[in-house]
């Protein structure tokens, strides 16, 4: 039987170093909130407005976190399921260094949502979730007779960050003005390269005498290909 694949919190440090730990129970779900910002552009006659994309809005992951240290004893000796919690609450407090909460990245298994994005996104695909904690709800559910809490359920919820650089590589946005890189898969042709590029399929030559192609219709498949700039 193959070992169980934990959930786990990596942290980043305002000296670059990273500290991973791995939640104590694995959540029974989480959840992913992604949405764009779309402007209706209203036009006298038309039945309806035209839809303008504006910009893409961050993505948020919420997720319920257990603990439990009950199995180390309820009575005079106990050990305070705080041992965990404090972790996760002190990821929402700002450090004195960067003047601002961590960086985190919550990862679990090798089939993160994300993970088999089309290449049509450009570079977005994703094997993990990165952000900062926005929120961190605490609910307490067993103590001692101490009053020691033993049991407690953690909502969290993180926030996605990017650097703009990040953005940019990952988005490869097309403009017929910048050179380009594309590895081809299967089915391309160099119209379809270059509609995709410079939004038109006639400008294929260029792409053909930058990259020494002979026969425009045969590429094979994962040749890396530059797509040079076009005015």
């Amino acid at each position: 039987m193959n070992p169980l694949t934990k959930a786990q919190l990596i942290v980043e440090s305002a000296e670059g170093l990273l500290d991973v730990f791995a939640v104590q129970f694995n959540p029974t779900e989480f959840t992913l909130d992604k949405d764009v910002q779309l402007q209706d552009i209203g036009i006298p006659g038309l039945d309806s407005p035209l839809v303008q994309f504006v910009r893409g809005n961050a993505e948020k992951l919420s997720v319920d976190l257990y603990f439990d240290t009950t199995d180390a004893g309820t009575g005079s000796i106990t050990v305070p399921v705080t041992v965990f919690t404090d972790r996760i609450y002190s990821l929402v407090k700002i450090e004195p260094e960067r003047h601002a909460p961590p960086i985190v990245t919550f990862i679990w298994g090798p089939a993160f949502p994300g993970v088999l994005l089309s290449p049509t996104t450009g570079n977005q695909r994703r094997h993990a979730f990165r952000g900062v904690v926005q929120s961190v709800r605490q609910k307490f559910t067993f103590f001692s007779p101490d009053g020691i809490p033993l049991r407690a359920t953690l909502t969290l919820s993180i926030r996605e960050y990017k650097t703009l650089d990040e953005q940019m590589a990952q988005l490869n946005l097309s403009s017929p003005d910048r050179t380009h890189s594309h590895v081809t898969s299967e089915g391309d042709t160099l119209a379809r390269v270059a509609d995709r590029y410079y939004k038109r399929s006639s400008e294929w030559r260029a792409i053909a005498v930058e990259n020494e192609i002979d026969d425009p219709r045969r590429l094979e498949v994962g040749r890396f290909l530059t797509v040079p700039s076009i005015r």
